[in-house]
């Protein structure tokens, strides 16, 4: 049990890792608040790119075992056809908030998204997985000492009656993306075409990045069928598929202050809706 010494210390811990915005009260009236401020605290937790931050050296580290485990985990839920690629990622990346997404290790994250999947399709009770992590703390008292982690599931089964989603039953033998093949018309834009980045508002979930809203490239690559991020992110039956381009961008054209050569180049991923023609 704990002491209200060890409470206390915990609750500060959690004061000194809350996000903070002095400049105005919890809370704050209407009138006190303007799009651009409204659109940053709307700003989905994942998407990170160009904020400022200080420079981290590359480590090669090998993954623990629960990180592959974790992984695996993951990619069977997928298999099963529990979830979608997306709502693990909106899970596990988005509806976290900020404190656990920069706080938590990344298959930390995707390990609280297996949590959440499993409890919202009602494959386990939160009480029955609360017990469980119980029982399995008080196994491992005191840490691992040198033993291997042994699995002891309650029960074992085939999963033949598992609810399937409709993407798992449409998908078996075809693949993804290939099963949306055929299916979003001819394409809007062409190799080498000049586009824009619609700056459209942004609410939960997206995959598009900030730092191309806005910004002009050009077509560099018709890639593949398939719903939107923001659709597949809730495993809608009837999002409509539409192509994917991989748009380039030059890099002094997306960075205020770039002080890279005018030939460096940036390729990302973008949904046909997220596209225009540039003006």
């Amino acid at each position: 049990m704990s002491t209200a010494a060890e409470r206390a210390a915990q609750l500060a811990l959690v004061a000194r890792l809350r996000s903070a915005f002095p400049e105005l009260p919890d809370a704050p009236t209407p009138d006190q608040l303007d799009h651009a401020r409204i659109t940053a605290y709307l700003k989905p937790v994942h998407d990170v790119g160009g904020e400022p931050d200080a420079p981290m050296t590359y480590q090669n580290k090998q993954y623990e075992y629960w990180e592959e485990m974790t992984y695996v985990i993951c990619e069977v839920l997928a298999w099963r056809g529990i979830w979608v690629s997306e709502e693990r990622r909106r899970m596990g990346n988005v509806d976290v908030g900020r404190t656990e997404y920069l706080g938590l290790p990344y298959y930390g994250r995707w390990l609280l998204a297996v949590a959440r999947v499993l409890v919202e399709k009602h494959h386990i009770a939160l009480g029955e997985l609360s017990e469980r992590m119980a029982e399995v703390h008080a196994r491992y008292a005191g840490g691992l000492d040198g033993r291997p982690l042994e699995a002891r599931p309650k029960h074992e089964g085939d999963g033949a009656n598992v609810r399937r989603n409709t993407h798992h039953r449409h998908a078996v033998g075809k693949g993804d993306p290939g099963v949306y093949a055929g299916q979003a018309g001819p394409p809007k834009f062409a190799v080498g075409d000049a586009v824009t980045v619609r700056d459209l508002p942004v609410v939960f979930y997206t995959r598009t990045p900030e730092y191309v809203r806005g910004a002009t490239g050009r077509i560099a690559a018709v890639s593949y069928e398939s719903p939107a991020a923001e659709d597949e992110t809730w495993d809608r039956p009837d999002a409509k598929p539409e192509w994917f381009y991989v748009v380039e961008f030059t890099q002094a054209d997306l960075w205020d202050g770039y002080t890279g050569t005018a030939a460096d180049t940036l390729r990302t991923e973008i949904p046909e809706r997220w596209l225009e023609v540039a003006g």
